[in-house]
């Protein structure tokens, strides 16, 4: 395990090379005046626009303007995680967001304009300028939000309202983030210390079940105690949420939130009646845990804890970067040579370093290609998150060379596809080429864990939000011993009978900051299937799903996300994209089970 004391020390080639957006500061400020030069423009048509000519003219200005933002923000960005602490860079994204400020109000004006247009008129002009062909589509997309625009005069009311709305989620994240202080635990040295959300997540997988069970106690204790300020905001935030669709004339809170994807309320009740109805296997898993741990009760605090223990892997950058390369060789030569070069060219930014943002991600900046950043630390952990930042990144890279900029960026329904795909390959390339029982078993536990996480987790989350919503929709009350009781009435649904439940269980609703962007976390689990159900056929050498798999991965959001998923050969609008991932799970629930 390499452990770096500063940047300087990691080699050039596991650093991203961020001159590949700007080779010195003198170019990153010349880009700044550009767009302040071009904002200013923008702003110089509210109220000029009277022909398909000036809409052409704008709309072309503007996209000029986003992609030099973009590249602008972009750098500032990845400047300032490479060292949080660092002043000079902390200026840049300040700047960077200042100038985003300014942007967003050069071109406030465009929206009621265009949505206070007949659509005879806006025809017209599309008609009259050919150049306007090229922004049709997401003119006509705009438009569809013209039933749920309200005046001029009642939109400024809601803008201004905006910051007051969004109080609720801010007074979580500020209770979450800077408030909360965690109980005690014992360190290793004897000596009793505040427990933080990093020695959380390492403690709640040890294997001393005295040490889990401190862990958990000492970390809900905050969150029990400040019940019902929480319960406050959660039920706020719900209430703000079906007022804002009411106000916005749409049938409930939910088709509010799935109608930017184009997603029919039928989807979302789907994943979560296929999922019950298949949840047997789930409980299987729960059995095989108490078993497997030989314990008479188990509790919420053992369902974390690896089953398998020593079986640490050291796993270099280099070889996790030529097993990923073997893994997906499935998906073809045009792939591989794609994540080859984003090594080789230097788009990944490799090793955990003091001040360094923690954590992983992809940023596609059309026009260049992708950057990652990893935190990476040789072990299977950091294989699997490899394989799953270069699926984001193959997708963004593929998505900008086959699409014109405004159809690059995919939506955030599809975006966990390509990384779950990659890691499905995986798994399934480490099963096939590992004999160490001992090994196999620890791999199928991850992969089990990883998908309990990322599905059923999910799904049970994602009907609690359901369940709230349509409550403050008949205008129930919303508090403490409500979300108590939908919140221990799901976790029991999910994790089944043999769970024995303490006190702290059904304050879970508490802690959780996603429940502050309603109706988001099914997307994990739509995704998470539908990239099952796409490798299983990949690896069973389907070639028509092949193929059509790459393509998705070149489309960009040039379609609906369910109309580009229906193309692969996924159908979310059936039960058999979900049945046929939790098939997969059963199956991986019996190897380990056999094994």
């Amino acid at each position: 395990m390499t452990t770096y004391k500063t940047r300087n020390e990691v080699p050039l080639h596991e650093k991203w090379d961020l001159t590949d957006l700007y080779t010195d500061q003198e170019k990153w400020d010349e880009d700044y005046q550009h767009i302040q030069q071009i904002a200013q423009q923008l702003k110089a048509f509210d109220g000029e626009i009277h022909d398909g000519h000036s809409l052409y003219q704008f709309l072309k200005l503007n996209e000029e303007l986003s992609f030099v933002f973009n590249k602008l923000y972009a750098y500032a960005m990845l400047s300032v995680d490479e060292d949080t602490r660092e002043t000079k860079t902390q200026s840049l994204i300040d700047r960077a967001k200042h100038l985003s400020v300014k942007v967003s109000s050069s071109t406030s004006f465009f929206m009621p304009f265009l949505l206070s247009l007949e659509e005879t008129t806006l025809n017209h002009y599309i008609e009259s300028e050919k150049g306007l062909d090229y922004f049709k589509e997401d003119l006509l997309e705009s438009f569809r939000y013209k039933a749920h625009v309200l005046s001029k005069e009642q939109e400024e009311v809601l803008s201004e309202l905006g910051e007051a709305l969004s109080v609720p989620g801010h007074t979580f994240g500020m209770i979450n983030n800077a408030d909360i202080k965690f109980g005690e635990v014992t360190n290793d040295n004897g000596e009793r210390v505040e427990l933080t959300r990093g020695m959380y997540s390492k403690l709640i997988e040890d294997e001393n079940r005295d040490k889990r069970k401190e862990a958990y106690k000492a970390y809900y204790q905050p969150y029990v105690q400040l019940k019902n300020s929480i319960a406050s905001t959660l039920s706020a935030a719900i209430k703000n949420n079906v007022t804002m669709a009411k106000i916005r004339k749409y049938p409930s809170a939910l088709e509010k939130a799935l109608f930017g994807d184009r997603v029919p309320k039928e989807v979302y009740e789907n994943l979560i009646s296929t999922t019950k109805n298949n949840i047997e296997s789930m409980h299987k898993y729960t059995r095989l845990r108490k078993e497997k741990l030989k314990l008479d009760e188990l509790r919420q605090y053992d369902l974390n804890v690896p089953l398998v223990s020593g079986v640490k892997q050291e796993i270099s950058y280099d070889e996790a970067y030529g097993t990923m390369c073997k893994a997906l060789a499935p998906l073809g030569e045009e792939y591989v040579s794609i994540l080859k070069e984003f090594k080789e060219a230097r788009y990944i930014d490799v090793r955990e370093t003091p001040g360094k943002r923690s954590g992983a991600y992809n940023l596609g900046v059309y026009g260049v290609h992708p950057f990652i950043l990893l935190n990476h630390q040789d072990d299977l952990d950091s294989l699997f998150t490899l394989a799953h930042e270069c699926g984001h990144g193959a997708h963004s890279k593929l998505s900008s060379q086959h699409q014109p900029q405004i159809t690059a960026r995919y939506s955030i329904f599809v975006a966990e596809v390509a990384s779950t795909v990659n890691e499905v390959l995986l798994i399934n390339y480490l099963l096939n080429n590992e004999k160490n029982t001992e090994i196999r078993k620890h791999l199928l536990n991850h992969f089990i864990d990883q998908f309990k996480g990322t599905f059923f987790t999910q799904v049970m989350f994602a009907e609690f939000e359901m369940k709230t919503h349509e409550m403050a929709e008949k205008g129930m009350p919303l508090n403490v011993e409500v979300f108590n009781e939908i919140y221990e009435t799901l976790f029991r649904e999910y994790n089944g009978e043999d769970v024995v439940f303490d006190e702290e269980v059904k304050y879970g609703w508490s802690r959780i900051p996603h429940f502050y962007r309603p109706f988001y976390v099914y997307k994990y689990a739509t995704g998470f299937a539908s990239a099952i159900h796409l490798a299983t056929k990949i690896l069973e050498g389907d070639q028509e799903t092949l193929e059509s798999y790459i393509e998705f991965l070149k489309s960009g959001s040039s379609d609906y996300p369910l109309e580009l998923l229906k193309k692969t050969g996924v159908d979310l609008t059936t039960p058999y994209p979900i049945e046929n991932s939790l098939n997969k799970f059963n199956e991986l629930v019996k190897e380990l089970s056999e094994l």
